[in-house]
């Protein structure tokens, strides 16, 4: 019989809770934030929305990836970021959409959702804590929802600015900047699963 891998196997518990209730977070986040985001006009919010959906999926793909070889997690780790590339060139072409066409942005709204969405990922990134410099697909949890935490920030401020100016411009100019971090963190990722690419996030996973 093989000895018993003890350590490896409580991590592996350990990645698997951490990444459910991450899971279960973003999913319900996305949906609420992508609802106000239609509702309130503002593509600060629902670029917001959907990087909390790529988020989703990054923790779906890192759960399948849990306890399994290296090459499988760094598989998964490449998805995500293709995932998060893809949604940030949406998010532009609707921000190009939007201001070609005009939108009336509710600020109030942007504010408000906007900070429940920024203790949402500051939960998440407590809980990410001590994952930070693990191996490849935990490392990419930590940069998207580190990245989240700047774009809810934003989502407020664009709300503040939106209500001093009574213009939708600087919705427009959050969603872009919310946008191309998600195409920044997409990069990093697939840069850092790749072959020999097995070092911690603070040598060279940094957004």
């Amino acid at each position: 019989m093989s000895p018993c891998n003890c350590a490896d196997e409580a991590a592996d518990i350990e990645q698997r809770r951490v990444l459910g209730i991450l899971l279960a977070i973003n999913t319900v986040m996305f949906a609420l934030e992508f609802t106000v985001g239609l509702i309130g006009q503002s593509t600060g919010l629902i670029a917001d929305a959907l990087d909390m959906l790529a988020d989703a999926a990054v923790y779906t793909l890192a759960l399948v990836a849990v306890g399994r070889a290296w090459p499988a997690k760094a598989r998964a780790a490449r998805i995500s970021g293709i995932a998060q590339i893809v949604l940030a060139c949406g998010v532009m072409l609707d921000v190009a959409r939007r201001f070609m066409e005009g939108s009336e942005p509710i600020s109030a709204l942007m504010m408000a959702m906007g900070l429940i969405a920024l203790i949402a990922n500051l939960a998440c990134l407590l809980l990410l804590a001590r994952h930070r410099k693990g191996e490849v697909h935990m490392q990419a949890s930590w940069i998207f929802s580190r990245n989240d935490v700047l774009a809810n920030l934003g989502v407020v401020l664009g709300g503040a600015m939106v209500a001093l100016t009574g213009s939708p411009l600087p919705d427009l100019l959050i969603g872009l900047i919310i946008a191309l971090m998600v195409m920044s963190g997409g990069i990093s990722i697939i840069r850092a699963a790749r072959p020999g690419s097995r070092t911690p996030a603070g040598s060279g996973m940094q957004v």
